[in-house]
């Protein structure tokens, strides 16, 4: 199942809708960044759904393309996203979610999901 095919109703304003430019999927990335540090924390995937979601609730909620299902950042771990800002890019096809982040980012512990690889 995908985030098209499932059965909601979302109430995502269709003028913020029309300028989203999603993958095959009808997904769009969605970079997370803390708003006092200007890290980035992760990178998250968004449908119309998680985008009203996350707009309304002011949590972090994305599309989890493995679980095929709706998840809240922090739900289980109790690491939560308080959401400052959502912007849009030139193009249509990236979101960048501004959040006030409690405790670390990433699933593996670390403050964000860039932390353990520097490649350069």
């Amino acid at each position: 199942m995908t985030p098209e095919t499932l059965d909601t109703v979302t109430s995502l304003d269709p003028a913020i809708a029309d300028r989203l430019k999603r993958d095959a999927d009808g997904l769009v990335p969605a970079v997370v960044q803390d708003a006092t540090s200007r890290d980035v924390l992760m990178v998250g995937w968004m449908d119309d759904e998680a985008l009203h979601r996350t707009l309304t609730t002011g949590r972090g909620t994305f599309w989890s393309r493995s679980r095929q299902s709706y998840w809240v950042k922090g739900e289980t771990s109790g690491h939560t996203q308080a959401v400052r800002e959502v912007r849009l890019d030139c193009d249509g096809d990236t979101l960048l979610v501004v959040v006030d982040q409690t405790g670390p980012a990433c699933h593996t512990g670390d403050q964000t999901c860039f932390d353990a690889d520097r490649l350069l």
